[in-house]
């Protein structure tokens, strides 16, 4: 389908989580983005390097192209957990959204 990937590591009893979930839920921008995304909730921890690379730490958000490369240039605030977001990072998430799809037309 050529959309990104972009997958949300969580866990249903995480406080953080389930914060960042309600926000991103609520956020009418981001949602309308998704649309483009090929979003892939996952609860359980994957053995997969490639998708914890800085480490397992939830909840974490990774974009993959459509050629599966992990966007390792597109990362969050936080220098020790890269691919982390918390609820005041939603605008920050929604242009790494944006971003994401930038990458994707000026590569393909």
């Amino acid at each position: 389908s050529n959309k990104p990937l972009m997958i949300i590591h969580h866990l249903d009893d995480c406080p953080h989580s389930q914060a960042l979930k309600k926000v991103f839920a609520e956020h009418k921008d981001i949602q309308k983005l998704a649309e483009k995304f090929i979003l892939l909730n996952l609860v359980y921890e994957t053995t997969d390097k490639n998708l914890s690379p800085d480490g397992q730490y939830v909840p974490r958000i990774l974009f993959i192209d459509p050629s599966l490369t992990v966007r390792a240039d597109i990362t969050g605030r936080y220098s020790n957990r890269l691919y982390a977001y918390e609820p005041s990072d939603i605008s920050l998430l929604y242009s790494n959204m944006q971003k994401a799809l930038k990458l994707l037309k000026t590569e393909l």
